[in-house]
C-alpha cells in the first residue's frame, strides 16, 4: 500500500478522502444516477467497490433487503478469488478468519463390508503450486462485508440503499439517461410504494430469478437437473474422523455427500445426496424436512454417526445447467448497431449446481469485468464500444463452467458401480484443478486482447489468461515482492517491461523503450493520460531487471520507472525490481533473456505480450482502446 505521497496521513491509510460524488454524498437515492446496480450479492457488491473508486461516476446499489446479508448461501473461495481480493485491500484479513482447505478426503464403500464407508484416499489441493494464494472457505456474507468497506471508503463513500425492489425498466435509444428503472420500497415507512429513477447504465445483479433479465428479453437455455440435494451448515457431534477436512463420500446406496468445514473450528456445511426426482415432483422434494436430511446423512456416513445440535442455514434445491442466450440488452444479430446499456451478472445468467464452488466465484468476475469497462466510459478513458466485450467475455466463461459442473455433480451424484473405476472421482478432481481455482479462463482476442503472435518469448504470461504472479526483489529496499501483488483494483493497466540483459544506465533496448515512453509523441503514456494529472494516473509501469538487486544502480535507472507522483511530485521508488536469484522470474515465466513488454488488463488478465523494440504494436494496441489525451477529469 502506498500514501503519504499527497501528505502525512495519521489514520487508517485504507480510508481515502471523500471527492467527486463522495462530498457531501446524499443519503437518499437520487433521481439520476450514472450506474444502477441491481442487487448486493458477489457481483453487485464488486462491482461497487470497482466503481466507487472513480470520483466523477456517480454509482447507487439498491438492494431488496432491509439490511446486509447475514447468512449467505455461497462459502468456497478458490484461489483466483483470493487473488481478487488482494486487488481491493482484504486479502491477508479474509485468510485469516477463513478456513483453509490443504486436502481432500475421498470416502467409498468398504470392500469387505459396503454398508460401510472407508478412507480410500486424501489428494492435496494444490499439488502442483496453481497459485501462491489459498483455497478458503469462509461465508459470502463477510466476503459481501468486505467489499462493502472497499465502496464504503472509497472516494464516493458508496453504501447500498437498502429496501428497494426492482421491479422493471426500460431504455431509450437516446437521451443522456437512457434507461428509466421503476423501484418499488419493499421496507420502512414507504414499504409498497414505486418510485422512478434513471440511469445511464444498469447492471443486474439479482439472482436466479431476475427480474432484470426479464425486462431485456433474456432467457435461460438449459436444463434443470433430475437430482436433488439438501444442504446444512450445522454443529453437530460426530465420530466422523475428518469433520475437519473436505470431503467427497460415496455410499454403496444411500447416495453422496460433499463434506465442507466451515470457518470457525466449529461449523461445517454438508451437501447431501436426496436421490433421483421424479419428472411430476413439481418441487415438493424442497420440502424434505431437516429431519430427513439429517437420516439421510446418517445413511451415507454409516458406520459414523451424526447428531445435529444446531442449524445455522439450510436449504434444498435440483442441480441446474443453465445459462442466457447473451449478458446484456443488445439482442443477438444486432450487435455494434447500439451501445448496450442494461448488463446482467452471476446467477441471473448462469445456474449451476454449489458443489463446484464456483457460482459466487465466476460472479465476481463477471462483476468486476463489466465495473472496469464501464469506468473506462464513464470516466472518459474509452469508446462505449469496449462494452460488447463483456457479454462475448462472460458468455464463454459461463458456458465452459456449466459444462464442467455437469461432470462434476455427474461423478459425486454416481452410486460406485456406475463408475468406470472407483478411483474416478478423485481423478477428475486432480486433474482439473486449474479450472475450479479459477484460472483456466482465457479471453479471445477483442479490441482488448491482442492475438498472441510473441507468444513464445514469455510463455509463462499466456495472453488472455491472468497474470500469473512471481516473486521478484524491490530494488530500494531490498524486499521480496511478488510483482502482481501491487497491482490494485484502481483502473489501471499494468505494463512490466522485462529488462534485457544489459545493467541499468548502458545502452539498451531497455533504455530505448523506456526514452520512447517518456517523450515519443505516439508513447501511450503521453498520448493518453489526461493534462494536469500523474504521468502514472492511467498507466503503472515497472522495469524488471534480470540482475540482482545489487547490481541495479537506481541512480542509472531511466526517469520513466522513477515517475513524480502527487501534489508535491515525490519520486515512486516501487516501480523498479530485479529479478530474485532464488526464484528467478525470468526462468520461473519462461520470459526471454532478450527482453519483453507484458500489459496487463485492470482486472489482471495479460492483454499483450511484445518485443522491447515493438513499440509501433504497443502505440497501436493502446490507440485501439483509449481516447486521446484529454484536459485533466
Amino acid at each position: 500500500m502506498q500514501f503519504h505521497h499527497h501528505g502525512y496521513v495519521s489514520g487508517d491509510p485504507s480510508i481515502h478522502p471523500p471527492a467527486g460524488f463522495g462530498i457531501d454524498r446524499p443519503a437518499e437515492l437520487p433521481d439520476e444516477m450514472d450506474v444502477l446496480i441491481v442487487g448486493s450479492g458477489p457481483a453487485g457488491m464488486i462491482a461497487a467497490a470497482q466503481l466507487a473508486q472513480f470520483p466523477n461516476i456517480n454509482t447507487r446499489l439498491v438492494e431488496r433487503r432491509p439490511g446486509r446479508l447475514e447468512v449467505g448461501q455461497a462459502d468456497g473461495i478458490q484461489a483466483r478469488s483470493v487473488e481478487t481480493f488482494q486487488a481491493f485491500g482484504f486479502a491477508e484479513r479474509i485468510i485469516g478468519e477463513a478456513y483453509r482447505i490443504t486436502e481432500m478426503a475421498f470416502w467409498k464403500p468398504d470392500p469387505r463390508n459396503p454398508r460401510n464407508i472407508v478412507r480410500a484416499a486424501r489428494t492435496p489441493d494444490d499439488a502442483t503450486g496453481i497459485s501462491e494464494f489459498p483455497h478458503l472457505i469462509v461465508n459470502q456474507a463477510r466476503v459481501l462485508d468486505y467489499f462493502a468497506e472497499v465502496a464504503r471508503n472509497a472516494p464516493t463513500r458508496l453504501e447500498p440503499d437498502y429496501g428497494y425492489e426492482f421491479v422493471t425498466l426500460t431504455v431509450a435509444e437516446e437521451g443522456e439517461y437512457p434507461v428509466t428503472v421503476t423501484l418499488r420500497h419493499s421496507a420502512g415507512r414507504l414499504d409498497g410504494q414505486e418510485r422512478i429513477v434513471k440511469a445511464k447504465y444498469v447492471i443486474g445483479c439479482d439472482g436466479a430469478r431476475s427480474k432484470v433479465r426479464e425486462s431485456i428479453g433474456r432467457r435461460f437455455v438449459g436444463v434443470q437437473s433430475n437430482h436433488a440435494w439438501g444442504v446444512m451448515d450445522v454443529l453437530a457431534e460426530t465420530d466422523f474422523p475428518d469433520i475437519r477436512t473436505k470431503c467427497a463420500i460415496q455410499s454403496h446406496d444411500g447416495g453422496s455427500i460433499l463434506h465442507i468445514p466451515r470457518e470457525g473450528n466449529f461449523l461445517f456445511r454438508m451437501y447431501v445426496d436426496l436421490g433421483e426426482v421424479s419428472e411430476g415432483d413439481n418441487g415438493k422434494v424442497r420440502e424434505t424436512s431437516q429431519q430427513e436430511v439429517e437420516e439421510r446423512a446418517n445413511r451415507i456416513l454409516h458406520p459414523y454417526t451424526l447428531q445435529v445440535k444446531h442449524v445455522a442455514w439450510r436449504s434444498v434445491y435440483e442441480v441446474g445447467h443453465r445459462v442466457t442466450d447473451k449478458f446484456d440488452d443488445v439482442h443477438p444479430g444486432h450487435s455494434g448497431t447500439r451501445t448496450p446499456r442494461v448488463f446482467i451478472t452471476g446467477d441471473a445468467c448462469h445456474t449451476h449446481s454449489a458443489k463446484a464452488g464456483q457460482g459466487m466465484n465466476v460472479s465476481m468476475q463477471d462483476g468486476w469485468n463489466i465495473a472496469w469497462k464501464l469506468a473506462h466510459v464513464l470516466d472518459g478513458r474509452a469508446p462505449e464500444s469496449i462494452l460488447d466485450t463483456y457479454s462475448a467475455e462472460r458468455q464463454v466463461i459461463a458456458q465452459n463452467l456449466i459444462d464442467f459442473d455437469r461432470q462434476w455433480s455427474a461423478l459425486m451424484a454416481a452410486k460406485p458401480e456406475e463408475l468406470e473405476d472407483l478411483t474416478q472421482l478423485e481423478e477428475f478432481y486432480v486433474e482439473t484443478a486449474e479450472f475450479p481455482a479459477g484460472f483456466m479462463t482465457q479471453y479471445a482476442p477483442s479490441m482488448l486482447v491482442a492475438d498472441a503472435a510473441y507468444q513464445e518469448i514469455a510463455t509463462g504470461f499466456p495472453v488472455g489468461k491472468r497474470f500469473k504472479s512471481n516473486v521478484v526483489t524491490r530494488v530500494c529496499d531490498a524486499n521480496p515482492k511478488h510483482l502482481g501483488h501491487h497491482a490494485t483494483a484502481d483502473g489501471r493497466w499494468r505494463i512490466y517491461v522485462f529488462a534485457d540483459t544489459p545493467a541499468a544506465g548502458e545502452p539498451s533496448k531497455t533504455a530505448d523503450l523506456a526514452e520512447w515512453l517518456r517523450t515519443a509523441p505516439d508513447s501511450p503514456l503521453l498520448t493518453h493520460t489526461p493534462d494536469g494529472t500523474d504521468i502514472d494516473s492511467w498507466f503503472d509501469v515497472k522495469v524488471i531487471y534480470q540482475q540482482d538487486h545489487t547490481g541495479v544502480d537506481l541512480g542509472k535507472v531511466p526517469a520513466v520507472f522513477l515517475p513524480k507522483v502527487g501534489p508535491f511530485q515525490i519520486t515512486d521508488y516501487e516501480r523498479v525490481y530485479a529479478s530474485d536469484p532464488a526464484d528467478d522470474i525470468f526462468a520461473a515465466r519462461g520470459v526471454s533473456r532478450d527482453g519483453v513488454v507484458v500489459v496487463v488488463r485492470p482486472d489482471q488478465y495479460v492483454a499483450h505480450v511484445l518485443p522491447l523494440d515493438a513499440r509501433h504494436d504497443l502505440a497501436a494496441f493502446f490507440g485501439g482502446i483509449f481516447v486521446h489525451r484529454l484536459s485533466a477529469l
